[in-house]
């Protein structure tokens, strides 16, 4: 384990920006070593529930192992993967139990999922699944300890993509008005039409790259009135700094502020979320700020 922020950072800069085999694994030895083992304490994890008819449909919920007492905030989250792969949870790694708990020892309930994966579940299936988990939730998380109308939506990388078409309602999935009390996308692509043409990026968008403008989140996100959390880290691929960048300039632009972008010294593309519940953790804060300033139940 890295004894400084310093060392720590410099590992991560050692590994890389790109998102290559050996970065990512890298990346996840480095990370897991990190975790405080502390944050699982007193936490109840009811796994596998079905939120929806396909394989892929299943969530789980972490939960303070003392009761249920007054709701608590909900915090739902969709992982990343390239539109391609990834999972809620893992057999070899603490992702993501470990956000899980931390956001159970913040006194919340957690909610993460699996969706359907690309090539097989083109756009807008991403938004579909979001849209039938929240449905989920805010049936089900009160029998689970959460107050369904505090419910926070995160998403990192292709995840945080899924979260935003929710948001701004692609695919006409939209909130059906089942209200959120903020959204936080980490590490997310704004501007679809100009968006590299990677074979995951093909997978999920289509073929037809002329098309991809139309999938675009830019614009609706600055148009939103729903709280936002934004997040790019310092050791992201270029093209991700690239689309955060266009982001808070078209916001300032457009709505003359500074968009509540924050900016990751320190970290990479997975740190961010890998490293919540540790010394190094610099996204869990931010969250439990936004959360701690949006989550008023009036």
């Amino acid at each position: 384990m890295a004894q400084t922020f310093r060392e720590r950072r410099d590992a991560l800069a050692t590994l890389g920006q790109d998102l290559v085999p050996e970065m990512i694994a890298g990346t996840v030895q480095l990370a897991a070593l990190d975790v405080d083992l502390a944050i699982f304490d007193g936490v109840e994890i009811v796994d596998d529930l079905p939120y929806g008819p396909h394989e892929r449909h299943l969530l789980d919920v972490y939960r303070s192992a003392a009761g249920e007492g007054t709701p608590r905030p909900v915090l739902i989250y969709v992982h990343g993967g390239g539109f391609v792969r990834g999972a809620k949870d893992s057999d070899t790694t603490p992702y993501f139990a470990n956000l899980g708990s931390w956001a159970v020892q913040q006194g919340w309930v957690a909610v993460v999922i699996n969706y359907r994966l690309a090539p097989q579940h083109p756009y807008p299936s991403g938004a579909q699944d979001v849209a039938d988990a929240v449905t989920w939730v805010v049936d089900n998380i009160g029998d689970h300890g959460g107050d369904p109308s505090c419910v926070f939506l995160a998403g990192q990388s292709a995840g945080a993509m899924h979260v935003a078409d929710y948001v701004v309602g692609h695919g006409g999935y939209g909130t059906h008005g089942r209200a959120l009390a903020g959204a936080i996308l980490v590490s997310c692509l704004y501007d679809v039409g100009r968006a590299s043409h990677r074979d995951f990026h093909r997978a999920y968008w289509g073929e037809d790259t002329s098309r991809w403008g139309e999938y675009a989140t830019l614009q609706g996100l600055i148009d939103t009135d729903l709280p936002l959390l934004l997040s790019v880290s310092e050791f992201d691929e270029p093209e991700f700094q690239e689309h955060a960048a266009r982001l808070v300039a078209e916001w300032f632009a457009q709505r003359g502020t500074y968009p509540p972008m924050h900016y990751l010294y320190g970290q990479n593309h997975l740190t961010p979320v890998y490293g919540i519940g540790s010394p190094w953790d610099e996204l869990g804060p931010r969250i439990a700020q936004f959360i701690g300033v949006n989550g008023v139940v009036e």
